[in-house]
């Protein structure tokens, strides 16, 4: 008996060990694959407003993509791929705080798009299309305020711009937000998480309901998978996340009655970071705004990509 003992907790000590290394060499593969996806592909270019880190793709009209939070240029290419493969220049930007693109003293939105319009000036680049994404939205709504002579067209994906500051999100329980906090400060805690709690990782993190991410297309799947493996290195985001709080419910430089740049705001109802009421709020307030709403979808509108991009690229077609 005490033989047998011994040899069951042998066998469980290297049970341990083994998992241990697997989920040691699994974690450094997917961080080495992270890193080296962020440390390629992008430029930083001088502007007046600063370094700006961005990478560009596609040839012809322009479309300035602005990422989300945890995002980065990363984020950007894969938002505008198939707007490139559709005949249209992406140029996606890493936002204040974001990978290679510091943030200043004080940052704030109207800041955020001013920097969008040195970048786009660095380029040479006169008129854009702009599509702001979740936390995208505040800074792509300022720079159509700030400069509608330079914008041809705003596209506000799940705007996460919230004019009631209290109606951010859904409540979170204790542990959901322990584990959501700490997960968003540490590569290691957000890879593991995302790996063994998959459903909380789609609820707090991505905003879409798990019911929904499960019901979805095998390329919805893929996509959400995709979207979550991009936010790795979250630590080189870190600035930029702890900036959101601050700048999604910071106040416009001017009404939103006065913007004469056509807009198009899409969301879907069970959206769980409350952008669906920003969507409305901005549609009663634009004067050429199009309101597309979903039911269903979550943050990454599942079930709906093909007609997303659908509607998007008739607009775009429409005020290119």
């Amino acid at each position: 008996m005490i033989r047998y003992g011994r040899a069951t907790a042998f066998g469980l000590l290297v049970g341990l060990a083994t998992g241990a290394i697997w989920v040691g060499y699994a974690y450094h593969r997917d961080l080495v694959d992270a890193r080296a996806r962020v440390s390629t592909g992008s430029r930083l270019i001088s502007t007046r407003c600063g370094p700006i880190e961005y990478a560009e793709v596609g040839a012809g009209p322009v479309i300035l993509a602005v990422h989300g939070a945890g995002g980065g240029f990363d984020q950007g290419l894969a938002l505008g791929a198939p707007f490139a493969a559709k005949g249209y220049r992406v140029i996606a930007m890493s936002r204040f705080g974001y990978l290679r693109t510091p943030a200043p003293t004080q940052p704030s939105i109207a800041l955020q798009a001013d920097a969008h319009a040195c970048l786009l000036e660095a380029l040479g680049v006169a008129r854009a299309a702009v599509i702001g994404v979740s936390a995208g939205a505040p800074s792509a709504l300022e720079f159509a305020l700030r400069y509608p002579g330079r914008c041809s067209g705003l596209v506000l994906l799940m705007p996460g711009w919230y004019p009631d500051p209290g109606s951010s999100s859904r409540p979170r329980g204790a542990l959901e937000a322990l584990l959501f906090e700490r997960s968003l400060q540490s590569d290691f805690l957000f890879w593991a998480v995302g790996k063994l709690l998959p459903a909380l990782v789609e609820r707090t993190v991505l905003g879409t309901p798990p019911a929904v991410v499960e019901a979805g297309s095998p390329s919805d799947k893929a996509r959400i998978a995709a979207v979550l493996r991009g936010i790795l290195p979250i630590s080189r985001r870190q600035v930029g996340l702890l900036l959101e709080r601050q700048l999604t419910v910071a106040r416009l430089s001017r009404p939103l009655e006065s913007m004469s740049v056509p807009t198009l705001a899409m969301s879907a109802e069970d959206d769980l970071y409350g952008t669906y009421p920003n969507a409305q709020y901005i549609a009663r307030h634009v004067l050429h705004c199009r309101l597309v709403a979903y039911r269903t979808g979550g943050h990454l509108w599942v079930g709906h990509h093909d007609e997303l991009l659908a509607t998007t690229l008739e607009f775009l077609h429409e005020h290119s």
